[in-house]
Order: C-alpha cells, then structure tokens, then sequence
C-alpha cells in the first residue's frame, strides 16, 4: 500500500433471482477480475447471492440452503484471492431471518453482519421476510458449511498487514436512517464502511443517494463503499440501476454510471483519512457513550499492494474545474474578503483605506476588494487612496495600469516617487546604490510600507495589505515591509485564486475600458519590480527566481491541507503535471518550497488580520501553529527517499 493508498471496488454482478449457482459464479468471475485488478476489498450488493427481489421465496428452505452453499462455494472460489470480500444473503438463526453482510477472506468466512433496520414503508416489505438485528455478538456452534464455522453479530474487521485498515459494514437502509451504525462503527476505529445495498431507483433518488454517501464519508471522516443491486434483479414493480459509490470524506472517487454492471474502482488514502481524524479533535468525543459501541474485532490478512495510480489530482488544487462552480466560487470569495473589510471599517469607524496600488495582480485584487467593501457600506469611493510609488523598478505598463484602474474605479490616485527618499536612505546606511542587493530591495519596500502607513495615520485610515497567500507560505515579502499592513484581505488566497478572481471581476464588469486594463494586468508577469527594468520592461520575474506558483499552491495545499509528506507530493505531482513539468524539475521546486517553507515561518507568526476564505491559511491565530525554529531536515531526507 504504497503511500497510504488503498484500491477498493464496488461490484454489480448481473444476476438471476433466485438462482444461487449461477449467481456465486458470477460473483466468483467478478471476485477475481477485481482482485487482478488492485482491490484489496471488495464490496458485492445486498442478497445479492439470492437476488433482493425474492419475495416470500425467502422464507423457503430451499432458496436458503441454496444461499448456504453458494457462500461456501464462493468462499472456496475465491480462496486464491489476496482481498477481503463481501457478500449479501439470507441467513436463518434461531427462528428469525437476517438479511446478511458475509465477509470472506483467503477461503474463510470471517463473519456474518446481520441489517439493523428493516424498512416496511412505501415500496419496501422487507419486514415481512427479515427480523431486524439488535445488536450482540454470537459465536455460531452450527456449522455454516463444510468446515466452516463463523462470527454472527456487530463486527469490526481489522487488516493484519496495514494497521489503518479497519472496515464496518451496514446495509442499505442502515444508512438512510437519523444514527446510522456507521457512527459508531467509525468512533469504534473503523476507517472505511462498506454498504451492501439493493437501492431501487426512482426520479431524483440518484442525486440523494450521492449525497448522503457523501455526507456520510465527511462526517465519519472515512472510505464508504456502496454496491448498489442492478441488472438481473426482478422488474416486477421495482427498478435497480447498480448505482456504485466510493467516497472519501465527503468526495467521490469512484461511481458507476446507472444501469450498468460490472466493477466500479477508487482508491482510498487511509493515511489521509488517519490523518484528518488526528487534526480534528471533536472526532472522539462520543468515545464515552453508547454511540461508540464495542465490536467484535476480526482480523484478516491483505497483503499491501503497490498499485499504479488511477486516481487524478487536479494541477490545481484551489481551482474548480468546472466553469460555473469557479465563478461560483469567485462570487463567494469576493464577498467573504469584502465583508470581512467592510466589518472591520464600520466597526472602527474608518471611511478612508490606503492601498499600494503597483498596477499588479495582488494590489489590483485588494483594490477590488476594497471597491466592494466600500460599496457595501455605501462609502463614498474617493476615501480609497490608491497610491503609487515609482521607483528604480517601476515599469511605464505597470504604472499606467495603476493610473487606469484608479480612474475606473472612482477612487482617489495619490502619486508618490520614493526614489529621492530611498537613495537618501540609502547614503545613511552606507548602501551602494549599483549593489543590488536585498538590502537594495527591501529598502524600497520598507519605504513603499512607511508612506502608506504615514498617509493613513494623516488621513484617519487604514492600510489594506495586498499579499496573497502564496507570498506568505514562500516568505516572499518583505519583513516589516510589503508583510505588513492593518488589514490583510488577500492573506488567504492562493495566487492561483488570484488571477481567476481578477479575471472573473473582468468578465463580470460593465466598463469596457477597466476591462481591457484587467486583462493587461492578468497579462503582466508577477513582479515586486525592486529592480531595475531592461529596455523598459520588467526584469525581475518572481516565477523565475523562487519557481512557477502553480506548483508551490498545489504543494502548499498537499502538505499543510492534506498533511502529505514529501515523497507521496512528488508522486501525485508526476501525474498531475505530466507533459507540463518533469520529475526532476518538480523535485527541484518541491525542495525549493520545503526549505523556503520552514525557514520563512518567522514572517507568518506576525501578521496582520485578515479573512479566512478558503480550508488552507497560515494565519498563526487560525490554522497554522508552527514554531520558527522549526528544522526542514525529516521533510527533505523524506522527498530523497
């Protein structure tokens, strides 16, 4: 189980009602085919070893013996198969009918788990056949078959070569219910839930379906297989699509299209899902209670298998791919950052709010920003100061950029040329003005942070910062510099969030002229422009120097939202990035972000407020606590692995 992922299946054999010979070796065939395939479990539907729509045949010795053999034979079938596998049938104990889970593993039926809650509502009677289950654990003195003794009852099954392996089961209706057993199966330690299930279909099921298979794998923090019943049941009154899901805490990763049969893939990533429940506190709470039951805990043997991954990872991660879901999301982000500004000048009764305005991407979306806020709180727009200050690194584009949008927007443009201020600064500190150095850098950009801050203290205001959250996590700011402001609204927003914010204030503006000056700003590379210009145009491309945003948003959200270490980066990033970057150069930039990462902690650990928008931020009084001393050494000798 290389990086902590697991491939599981979801499988719709094509059946016949009733007819348990044929249906084992269907069930058998499709075993196999999955187990050849990767899958380490492997889930079948409810009854689907007698078929879901049998009707009184269930209570007939006959079908139920039938069901019996057919099990052994499976079991026997399927004995070569390196997975744990599940199955549905009928089952007779004491007197009373249960409508079983049977989980197999290399030849032996490890146990049987038995539905908790028999629907007897609208097209369901399944209360006429099956007796729900209370809960118990019983060991079987009657043999199940030929040298077969078994477990019946409330179950955890653990996996004795991957610890994080530890499966529940529930079927069909369990779920449906208000305290499904999934709860406390999960508070139990379980990380991934089967569900065997013979879900009829009918409009808009489908979509209720993937949502509470969803929801339910979010909130357990867990895998959730569901095998849903399809082709070859009876048509008498009901329909069965075989609408298999796979989800992995609250995202699907694998469904099968409807009315269809055969095996539906996904792959799990336990070590995530480990993860996660370490992160999140609250998820233990119910330890204490009912609700976190003790089960019985069978272990069975996998053997961890080093797949080659099918799952996809998108190149970017804080983008939606789909078109209207981004501009969704650009509508709602906008909104937060502008609300969360509009909060803090009502508050302290502030109408007045200075921005450095470069003409870049960062300071043109905290204008925007700020343009809403002020919108919001029906603020006069002239008490936004737009200022910009040229410098030895000022471009003629950027400039005018600056010069547009201020005039766009109806805000107040103040000009200030810091250059005479700088060179004096520079002749007290002893600095040569043909060195350029960080100190020739940052010298500019303290000076840009003193105006602005000076200009709002003079004018009753505060500074909106224009960093993004890209910036801070590569510490590319500078210290008491462009890092500091009085409000941050980008702090939380990647860079590659950035420019489709900006794009989607373009598309969505009324004014032809502000939207030909966007676009030339999402056109203008990404640039503190601290250095001297060639033939006019920018020299210093911060892509060029710390690497491409794209990868370093994508390795900030693997690293601090997903918790992955280096290695498992490198090997996701290969096949997201694949004909785009090399393996090298993404290790390359990877390292690059790893050592930037830690050593630039000091800078996050004093920052200004600013709005959550997204899961990812690095603010030190929300998300990230991490101290400054911090030693990058375990993370680069993992990537090395």
């Amino acid at each position: 189980m290389k990086d902590g992922f697991l491939r599981v299946a979801a499988v719709t054999p094509d059946i016949k009602v009733a007819d348990c010979g044929y249906n084992a070796d269907e069930i058998i065939r499709l075993a196999k085919e999955a187990c050849n395939g990767g899958a380490s479990v492997i889930v079948f539907p409810e009854l689907c070893i007698t078929g879901y729509t049998c009707g009184d045949l269930f209570l007939q010795k006959v079908l139920l013996d039938g069901a019996k053999k057919a099990l052994v034979k499976i079991a026997a079938g399927t004995a070569e198969c390196d997975a744990l596998i599940v199955v549905g049938l009928p089952f007779e104990l004491h007197g009373k009918l249960y409508n079983c889970a049977a989980v197999l593993n290399k030849g032996e039926i490890l146990g049987l788990v038995p539905k908790k809650n028999i629907p007897a509502y609208s097209e369901f009677y399944e209360a006429r056949h099956f007796a729900p289950w209370q809960g118990g654990v019983l060991f079987l003195a009657e043999e199940v078959g030929d040298d077969f003794y078994t477990t019946f009852g409330d179950m955890l099954f653990k996996c004795a070569e991957i610890p994080e392996l530890v499966m529940g089961i529930e079927v069909c209706e369990d779920l449906w219910v208000p305290e499904p057993p999934s709860t406390g199966l999960a508070l139990s330690g379980a990380t991934l839930i089967c569900n065997l299930s013979a879900s009829d279909e009918v409009i808009g099921k489908g979509d209720y379906r993937t949502q509470l298979v969803k929801s339910q794998s979010a909130r357990l923090i867990c895998g959730y297989i569901y095998a849903d019943a399809g082709m070859g049941e009876s048509t008498q009154d009901l329909v069965f699509s075989g609408h298999n899901l796979i989800c992995e805490n609250g995202t699907v990763i694998g469904e099968s299209r409807k009315f269809t049969t055969g095996i539906t893939y996904g792959e799990i990533d336990l070590h995530r899902l480990v993860s996660e429940r370490r992160k999140v506190n609250t998820f233990h709470c119910c330890e204490s209670r009912d609700t976190a039951r003790a089960f019985e805990e069978v272990q069975f043997s996998v053997k961890p298998k080093d797949i080659e991954l099918k799952r996809r990872f998108p190149p970017m991660p804080f983008v939606p791919s789909n078109k209207t879901d981004l501009n969704s999301r650009c509508e709602e982000i906008l909104t937060m950052q502008a609300t969360g500004l509009a909060t803090r000048l009502r508050h302290i009764g502030c109408k007045t709010a200075v921005i450095g305005l470069s003409g870049g991407l960062d300071s043109t979306l905290a204008l925007i920003v700020t343009v809403h806020a002020f919108d919001m709180l029906s603020l006069d727009r002239k008490g936004i100061i737009a200022v910009t200050m040229p410098c030895f690194g000022t471009t003629k584009r950027t400039k005018s950029n600056a010069y547009y949008l201020a005039e766009a927007y109806g805000v107040t443009l103040k000009e200030v040329d810091i250059t005479a201020s700088v060179r004096r600064h520079f002749e007290d500190i002893g600095q040569d003005e043909a060195v350029l150095d960080v100190t020739f850098e940052n010298g500019q950009a303290r000076e840009r942070t003193q105006v602005l801050m000076d200009i709002a203290n003079k004018l009753g205001g505060i500074v909106i910062g224009t960093g993004d959250l890209s910036e801070l996590a590569l510490g590319w700011a500078t210290y008491n510099g462009d890092h500091m402001s009085m409000y941050g609204v980008n702090a939380s927003v990647p860079k590659t969030l950035v420019r489709h914010l900006v794009a989607y204030e373009s598309a969505n503006t009324q004014n032809t002229k502000l939207a030909e000056v966007l676009n030339d700003v999402l056109a203008t590379p990404v640039s503190p422009e601290l250095l001297p210009p060639s033939e006019g145009e920018i020299s210093q491309k911060t892509e060029d120097i710390v690497g491409p945003y794209e990868l370093h948003d994508y390795f900030l959200y693997y690293l601090v939202r997903c918790g992955y270490p280096p290695k498992k980066i490198l090997r996701i990033a290969e096949q997201s990035f694949e004909g785009t970057y090399s393996r090298d150069t993404i290790k390359k930039w990877l390292t690059v972000f790893l050592r930037r990462f830690f050593s630039q902690q000091f800078k996050r650990s004093c920052l200004p407020d600013g709005p959550k928008v997204g899961t990812v931020t690095l603010s030190p009084r929300g998300d990230w606590r991490m101290p400054s001393d911090a030693c990058v050494r375990l993370w680069l000798e993992d990537l090395e692995q």
